[in-house]
């Protein structure tokens, strides 16, 4: 696949998403292999596009490969090309990504699952910038910049003897680690909020009014094993069923329904039940976007109302309450000192 030049979108303002753009936008003006690590739907296809094009090779060709998605006759036709009789149905020249990435990047995704043979191919264009086609004797040379991605523990794969430690030597240059979507759980209504009004732009309708309280809560307390892939899933799957209860062009969130095969016959499973209601403390709704209140300002009173509200249901315990927004303890302390709060109870919960 090959992309046109634009840099794309990330959203994001928790420390350790600003973290992980800022390693990519320094790796990303030097000439050399990046590796980008991370969970499945994370964004690593997105972290990479960034490298690419803040680099100077921007102006150059962008060539996408999902190694997993290939067999690996396959994925070696598609790298390196072939000449015409290599193998059954080979009857043209075919040129490999390697040789259309030239001057530009190549981005191999899920690159744990490229053979060992495969790998060792890879290696010798990272170290000398030659190959040659399957089938073919002529020696090619190419100057290509190196992007790859798993969400695979890499070390422990070339202790399994899954993959080669010369090409994880090479590849480990520089090494990005995402985090995760339950790691930085107050980009959770920015990127919602995203989302949504993507959403309703696409439904053609005219604004999108927000989250109620208890949905956008549903979102904060949910574990997102698929991260901001399935974030933005949920978040359109609902908006498009709220477009059924439009009013005057604006459409609203009430309720959030994150199992999609969920049905009135079949159980909700444990794990993405909506969280009780116990809190002794009064719903507060969502603030209204006023014109002198910027969006970080509105973020900062929905982060206030979430603590208080954890914090009220769990009696002021600080450990248990961060344990219910899906937080480490020092993350709950920090977000209690920046809204200035001041829990009765400030102990390190079981």
């Amino acid at each position: 696949m090959q992309h046109s030049a634009s840099l794309p979108a990330l959203v994001g303002q928790s420390p350790e998403f600003l973290l992980a753009l800022d390693q990519i936008s320094q790796a990303a003006g030097l000439d050399r292999p990046l590796l980008i690590i991370g969970e499945r739907g994370t964004g690593k296809e997105l972290m990479a596009a960034r490298a690419h094009f803040l680099s100077p090779r921007w102006s150059g060709n962008y060539v996408v490969v999902n190694c997993a998605s290939l067999s690996e006759t396959l994925l070696e036709s598609e790298l390196f090309g072939h000449e015409a009789g290599a193998f059954t149905g080979a009857s043209a020249q075919h040129k490999g990504r390697f040789e259309r990435a030239d001057g530009g990047t190549l981005f191999l995704d899920e690159i744990a699952s490229a053979s060992l043979r495969v790998q060792e191919k890879i290696l010798r264009v990272v170290e000398y910038g030659e190959f040659e086609r399957l089938g073919g004797h002529e020696t090619i040379r190419c100057d290509v910049r190196l992007l790859g991605a798993t969400n695979l523990d890499l070390q422990e794969e070339v202790r399994r003897g899954a993959f080669r430690a010369d090409l994880l030597d090479r590849l480990a240059f520089e090494v990005v680690t995402l985090p995760p979507l339950r790691a930085r759980w107050e980009d959770i209504p920015i990127l919602a909020q995203h989302f949504a009004t993507q959403m309703v732009r696409e439904l053609g309708e005219e604004r999108f009014g927000g989250f109620s309280m208890d949905a956008m809560q549903i979102l904060m307390k949910y574990h997102w094993p698929g991260n901001v892939r399935e974030l933005k899933s949920v978040v359109e799957r609902n908006v498009h069923r709220a477009k059924a209860r439009l009013v005057e062009g604006v459409v609203a969130v009430d309720e959030i329904q994150l199992d999609p095969f969920a049905s009135p016959w079949r159980p909700k499973p444990a794990s993405i039940s909506a969280p009780e209601r116990k809190s002794s403390l009064a719903l507060e709704a969502l603030p209204e976007p006023k014109s002198e209140q910027s969006f970080a300002d509105q973020v900062s009173r929905f982060e206030r109302i979430l603590l208080r509200r954890a914090l009220s249901d769990h009696h002021q315990h600080t450990g248990k309450a961060a344990k219910s927004l899906h937080l480490t303890y020092d993350q709950m302390r920090h977000y209690v000192g920046k809204h200035k709060l001041v829990p009765k109870k400030a102990s390190r919960a079981d």
